[in-house]
């Protein structure tokens, strides 16, 4: 408290509330001000002008008590203040926390060396109502805490005891998550202070500033590890005072972010972001395929205690905190976790029928129940559960955390034990099932989940919705999980993509083999059924309470060539590769080029499709060709076209086809990066050998012309010239420049408005360097019928300080000449010191 300090330094004034001036300052205060006057009109000008040759010497009370550092100035007689630690060794990681611990303990609420908190209170603004819960779609989560979404920008308050300077203070945040939080591990982020904010970086910035109260803007890193924060705010002040926060109130949470395009569960549709993350009641399909069942489930993922209840969930798992930036090793540990036969998780499965000591599955209608009570019981499994409990919690969890999430109902499910692919039924010599043989089994209805993500870890094309199951049937890595297994992967039999993709295409797509003992033991194929699984697959409909059949999602339809394709060809990389005919060469190949840099965006896309046959016999083969519009992740939003190219081959004959891709098929339909996928499949007629390949290419966009025009010099004005051409047959609407430079000028937008088919628009922009070195001047459009259309110039600044200073000399000049007519004391006095000032700036 004020009251509480013996003597007042006069660093305290202007800094603490209560602090007045004794009578000696004022007098120094007063002499201080009669030798500005002093000084003159002159010099105080070129000390505002040209402070780096006008510094004030160090007084004594300097000189004793602060110490100049590269780092700016630190108290000389304190200890230094604890550093963020930044290794990652986890020994100093410890030691390192401890002593944080040890420090925080004693600076918490009066870490104010002389006595007076510089940081009076954080306010996170986090009210449901408040801004930063309503843009960042949280504000239907229950109660006041600052709940984000990571990759976008947050607002927070600070009331310090006087009015910040952001040239002597010194101002940072630090978030920490997990027991040890590690720089490198991304569990302990240090937010500094910038002038402007970028991309996929933790940064604030002051975007207000009135009296003692400061607000920040801060942004996240779109990979952050998602959980629990505790924040620390740092102020750090020239006269020894710093002060340290951390209130356990002020925790921050961090979730998945659907709605920031660099998350990696990016969805760009609205109103599947509605439905798959923000409705809390769903419906869940069960029954027979003649005879469909549902039901509606409560999610109730945004009431009192979920939030807590699914952080809890993580906590339990084996996951580190610095694995939970990754939504694939994420959705993959809650699948593990829902279940509870290896690891205590959600829900114990039951299919005896004797429910005795718990619940029976059919009677629960939501999540809420069973994971409140998992989290107040300390994470004892809740009894009982079936695969649509399973997938109901899981649906919570996954939309708790911000992953988009559905139930999935798949009727005449395969389970299959031995990763054979195929549902297989023994008999024996006399056609009498082995039943000790007979373990796989067909379900009448299964319930799993759909998650919805890129997927870095595989090729392109393999990205959007992700097959995960948290019922226990199988173990995956030595623990009961499945997925995530991309849908993709499964609908074209590319089962050997990570994870347990053969075990869901077995589910949806295996076919029912019947095999018979010989009298030698071995088995001979006596029948087949080709549609024997994977029905009516069917999940709730976006913004309705309709069923949706995603049939077409999982398989090909039914006996066409491609799912008989996808069928044989995930057959190859199970347990038994020869169970349908080997064809009897691979002498046919296929293989898709493009000339030069590829298509052009506006025209017709062109690719070179290559057929060889090597064999000395003609070849007859018809090749099915699909393009897909793709994201940049590798998810695919939708096929624009399909054909059949019927190819006949001489022998040796190598035969070249131009594939054609419209541009009406595709003028509507592109999204960012303009990126297609062409997918060709077929068989030979003679041999039945599959031919398969995938090709990924961009439609080329125009760059923006930038030419410079002036000499580049600091604080001189120039110009540059900006040109583009509408490449398209038809006009681009609502056309915007964004033009920016470090060093030329921050980021500027020029309405352009409409640009006509092939039209040329010019725009001339004209600014002002203020750095000196090698620059760019980067130019972008931005327009939803064109993207990804930029520009850049290389220019190189002069430094242009004498030229300054020539212009200051002769301002200088000319004020000396109006003190010397109305005849000012001190003018000479006041000339000599410009001059030397200009010498020494210009040494």
């Amino acid at each position: 408290m004020p009251g509480d300090r013996s003597t007042v330094s006069g660093s305290d004034v202007g800094r603490f509330h209560g602090v007045s001036p004794t009578t000696a300052q004022i007098t120094n205060q007063k002499e201080a001000e009669s030798n500005s006057k002093e000084q003159g009109g002159c010099r105080r000008w070129f000390q505002k002008m040209c402070p780096c040759c006008c510094r004030r010497q160090s007084s004594s009370y300097d000189i004793t008590d602060t110490v100049i550092t590269d780092d700016g100035v630190k108290p000389a007689t304190l200890p230094v203040p604890p550093q963020p630690h930044t290794g990652d060794n986890e020994l100093e990681g410890r030691l390192h926390e401890a002593t944080e611990s040890v420090k925080s303990n004693s600076l918490v609420h009066n870490t104010n060396p002389i006595g007076k908190k510089t940081l009076r209170s954080v306010d996170l603004l986090s009210s449901k109502t408040g801004q930063n819960r309503l843009e960042h779609h949280t504000n239907l989560y229950h109660g006041n805490e600052l709940i984000i979404r990571r990759g976008q920008t947050f607002q927070i308050e600070l009331d310090l005891s006087r009015p910040f300077n952001s040239n002597t203070d010194k101002l940072h945040l630090e978030l920490k998550t997990g027991s040890l939080p590690m720089v490198s591990k991304g569990t302990h982020i240090i937010i500094k202070l910038v002038e402007e904010l970028e991309d996929h970086r933790w940064e604030a910035k002051i975007v207000k500033q009135k009296g003692n109260r400061i607000k920040l803007s801060v942004n996240s890193h779109p990979k952050a590890v998602i959980g629990q924060y505790k924040l620390t705010v740092m102020v750090k002040c020239p006269k020894r005072e710093v002060a340290i926060t951390h209130d356990p109130s002020k925790d921050v949470v961090m979730l998945f972010n659907p709605w920031c395009e660099d998350d990696t569960v990016y969805m760009d549709d609205e109103e599947e972001k509605k439905e798959y993350v923000l409705n809390d009641i769903g419906r869940l399909y069960y029954g027979t395929e003649t005879q469909i069942g549902a039901r509606t489930w409560n999610y109730g993922q945004f009431l009192e205690g979920m939030l807590e209840a699914c952080l809890y969930v993580l906590e339990k798992s084996e996951i580190p905190p610095s694995g939970r930036g990754d939504s694939v090793n994420v959705v993959r540990v809650i699948s593990a976790m829902i279940n509870s036969p290896d690891d205590n998780g959600v829900l114990a499965g039951n299919w005896s029928g004797n429910y005795v000591g718990g619940v029976s599955p059919t009677a629960w209608s939501g999540s809420v129940d069973i994971l409140m009570k998992y989290h107040k019981e300390g994470g004892q499994p809740v009894k009982y559960g079936q695969c649509w409990v399973f997938s109901g919690v899981t649906t919570t969890v996954l939309r708790c955390l911000g992953i988009p999430c559905r139930s999935v109902t798949n009727f005449q499910s395969a389970h299959d034990t031995d990763v054979s692919l195929t549902t297989d039924v023994y008999f024996d010599e006399n056609m009498e099932p082995l039943d000790h043989l007979n373990s796989d089994s067909v379900w009448n209805f299964h319930v799993w989940n759909d998650c919805w993500m890129s997927r870095p870890d595989l090729p392109p094309g393999m990205g959007g919705w992700q097959a995960l199951d948290s019922t226990p049937q199988e173990t995956s890595q030595g623990t009961f999980r499945c997925g995530p297994a991309s849908i993709t992967a499964i609908r074209t039999g590319q089962v050997y993509h990570k994870y347990d993709t053969p075990f869901v295409f077995a589910e949806v797509n295996s076919d029912k083999i019947y095999w018979q003992r010989n009298l030698d033991g071995t088995f001979t194929q006596i029948h087949s059924e080709k549609k024997a699984v994977g029905h009516f697959i069917s999940t709730k409909a976006v913004g309705s309470d309709e069923r949706a059949d995603i049939t077409h999602l999982y398989k090909h339809t039914e006996e066409s060539e491609e799912e008989r394709i996808a069928v044989e060809t995930a057959s190859r990389y199970g347990t038994r590769p020869d169970v349908y005919s080997t064809p009897m060469a691979k002498d046919v190949s296929v293989e898709v080029k493009m000339e030069g840099e590829g298509p052009r965006m506006g025209e017709d896309a062109q690719l070179t499709i290559v057929v060889t046959n090597l064999s000395s016999q003609p070849r007859r083969t018809t090749l099915h060709s699909q393009v897909a519009v793709m994201y940049y992740t590798g998810v695919l939003k939708g096929t624009v076209q399909k054909n059949k190219l019927p190819v006949e081959l001489m022998p040796n004959e190598v035969k070249t086809m131009q594939w054609i891709l419209p541009y009406q098929s595709y003028q509507n339909q592109l999204v960012d990066q303009a990126a297609l996928m062409l997918t060709l499949s077929g068989r030979v007629s003679e041999t039945q050998q599959v031919l398969a390949t995938q090709t990924n290419f961009r439609l080329r966009t125009p760059d923006l012309n930038i030419e410079v025009r002036g000499d580049a010099v600091v604080g001189k004005e120039m110009a540059a010239k900006i040109t583009f051409t509408n490449p398209l047959p038809h006009k681009l609407r609502g056309v915007v420049f964004r033009v920016e430079g470090l060093g030329l000028q921050k980021v500027r937008e020029v309405v352009v408005g409409d640009v006509g088919s092939h039209s040329t628009v010019t725009l001339t922009e004209h600014f002002i360097p203020t750095q000196a070195g090698p620059r760019k001047l980067v130019a972008a459009l931005d327009c939803k019928q064109l993207t990804q259309v930029h520009g850049v110039a290389d220019i190189d600044v002069q430094n242009g300080t004498k030229a300054f200073l020539d212009l200051a000399l002769l301002l200088v000049l000319g004020s000396f000449l109006l003190h010397l007519k109305y005849k000012e004391v001190n003018c000479f006095k006041e000339l000599h010191f410009i001059v030397l000032m200009y010498r020494q700036c210009i040494c």
